[in-house]
């Protein structure tokens, strides 16, 4: 299944006093491996609206396992597994270092119509000929 990785350093003003990262500032790390996963096959936001689609979060699952801290080399893991009728991705966080599992997070995406606003109950095929899979 199609996957990509990154590699992201925490930065000082994502921590708190205890150096450790503020929870919400995870989503901006996975929203940074989502867009280069959808980049690594030319589905990007401005690709999708060309398209004729919009899609938005719809849902959002983070574990925290271990708390990521200043300055920690991290890699975030993006993977697609399910694309059918939304859009799911989950991610694995990894020290870089140690290769330690630090925290497991999905999204749910859904296609909408950009024209008329309505949530389409099936991946348009544009999705599926992006990840070169048949209906």
């Amino acid at each position: 299944m199609l996957e990509h990785e990154i590699e992201l350093e925490i930065p000082f003003h994502d921590v708190d006093v205890m150096r450790i990262a503020w929870h919400g500032h995870y989503v901006k790390y996975l929203e940074i491996a989502r867009c280069a996963l959808l980049e690594s096959i030319d589905y990007n936001c401005d690709e999708m609206e060309q398209t004729g689609y919009v899609w938005p979060v719809i849902e959002l699952n983070i574990r925290y396992a271990k708390p990521l801290r200043f300055k920690q080399k991290i890699r975030v893991l993006a993977k697609v597994i399910e694309w059918e009728n939304r859009l799911k991705i989950a991610y694995t966080l990894f020290d870089s270092e140690s290769g330690q599992r630090l925290t497991k997070a999905y999204t749910v995406q859904v296609a909408v119509d950009a024209a008329n606003g309505e949530m389409q109950f099936a991946s348009p095929q544009i999705l599926l000929d992006k990840l070169g899979v048949s209906a």
